[in-house]
């Protein structure tokens, strides 16, 4: 059979145990279709990117799901309709990841930072960048010293 990663956001006033029903109605109507929801992962309440029928956050929870198309276009159909689901994807892919989703791992198991993100560099960066201000503030100084000290020879003549 095919295999499924399918991810959901619910609404955000609708509580962690109501996520969980519809998690385990959602679970039901994929086996009673002939599939198997592998694994389940709950992301939690998260920021949105803008604002879905007036909401600005959503409960974000993943399943990989094993199982035929029209399980899919079922479970799509009932969330559709489905008064608290705000948004849903379903994507295709050739084997579900043994480890956590990306949103699961912690900040440091992700991979390593770029350098142009370490602290370390800004710094650096702002060092640089003091010493090129300071070169044409002295050299009006220094133009405006020749001028007067020229200006005064003049006068002397």
């Amino acid at each position: 059979m095919p295999l499924y990663e399918h991810v959901f956001i619910a609404r955000q006033d609708i509580s962690g145990t109501q996520v969980d029903q519809m998690i385990e109605a959602f679970t039901g109507v994929v086996e009673t279709g002939g599939g198997k929801v592998v694994e389940t992962e709950s992301w939690g309440l998260r920021n949105l990117a803008y604002r879905i029928k007036k909401n600005r956050k959503g409960h974000y929870v993943m399943m990989n799901i094993d199982a035929p198309s029209e399980v899919i276009n079922e479970l799509e159909r009932q969330q559709r309709i489905h008064e608290d689901i705000l948004r849903y994807l379903s994507l295709r892919v050739d084997e579900h990841e043994e480890a956590p989703s990306i949103m699961m791992q912690g900040r440091k198991e992700r991979g390593p930072r770029r350098e142009d993100e370490e602290g370390d560099d800004a710094p650096a960066k702002t060092e640089a960048a003091a010493p090129e201000t300071e070169k044409p503030a002295d050299a009006p100084a220094e133009e405006a010293a020749a001028d007067t000290a020229a200006d005064s020879e003049g006068e002397k003549e």
